[in-house]
């Protein structure tokens, strides 16, 4: 009898949307740095609270560091507990580096014997889990990112360049320069084109210290631009989702897009 699988949190999380109340997120434990070799601890989670680990830690499979130098580096000295996972960066060069969990896979549902049945994991394994006979088969596409940025030393735009996939944050305000008082441009990008009309929802931390989350909404122009004013310092998400039809997986119907990311306002 086949039964229904899900292969990891990693796979999980990115079918998480802006709709429901946990939320996923990196935070670095600094974003602007400067020196010879500095280091960054990273925690990843799912929670309640921003940003504090409450609930279940966020899976390291899919862990994507671009240096620089557009280059793919490891995190180091990873680990995951029960709330959190944890992972290092040591920034060898000089600028802006991309930190992000980048998920790609399906979940199906079918019947067979009777029976209905659910399943999640990657498009190269479903061929093997989908038993024969089975009917009303439903296949739906999930692509998520979350990511961070930390810069040593001056920011720079390498690592920032759109991969195409998905649902992307692209800096018009480097992520690593954004103060107070001060007005962020970003532009989302899906399948590497301007995305008109995405809401997203922005949240200051420390939300276990508030009577209410107070989310933002910010509703991407014509050209796929958000911009708003920082009220203050401190962390920051955003998130947002998407769903569509155009899938690149054979049999799905459907596709699900989520993007979430984590910046750091500095005092004026």
């Amino acid at each position: 009898m086949i039964r229904s699988v899900v292969f990891s949190a990693t796979v999980f999380v990115a079918l998480i949307t802006t709709t429901q109340a946990h939320k996923v997120w990196l935070r670095p434990s600094q974003t602007s740095l400067s020196g010879n070799d500095p280091w960054v601890t990273v925690d990843a989670a799912v929670s309640n609270d921003l940003f504090y680990f409450n609930h279940f830690p966020l899976g390291l499979d899919n862990l994507v560091i671009i240096d620089p130098n557009g280059n793919q580096v490891e995190g180091q000295n990873q680990s995951t507990g029960k709330y959190r996972s944890v992972f290092d960066v040591q920034l060898k060069e000089k600028g802006t580096y991309r930190i992000a969990i980048v998920n790609q896979g399906l979940f199906a549902s079918w019947e067979h014997g009777g029976q209905r049945r659910r399943w999640r994991g990657s498009a190269s394994d479903f061929a093997s889990a989908l038993p024969e006979g089975a009917t009303n088969v439903n296949v739906t596409e999930s692509v998520g990112r979350i990511e961070t940025f930390v810069t040593n030393g001056a920011p720079t735009e390498t690592a920032l360049e759109p991969t195409g996939k998905g649902i992307e944050l692209i800096p018009v305000t480097h992520p690593n320069d954004l103060y107070a008082e001060e007005e962020g441009t970003f532009q989302l990008l899906v399948n590497g084109k301007p995305a008109a009309g995405l809401e997203v929802e922005i949240i200051q931390g420390a939300t276990r210290y508030r009577n209410s989350q107070d989310t933002v909404h910010v509703t991407s122009d014509d050209e796929g631009k958000i911009k708003y004013t920082w009220p203050e310092a401190g962390m920051y998400w955003l998130s947002t989702s998407k769903s569509d039809s155009d899938t690149s997986i054979p049999n799905a119907t459907q596709r699900r897009l989520s993007y979430a990311g984590t910046v750091e306002v500095l005092p004026q």
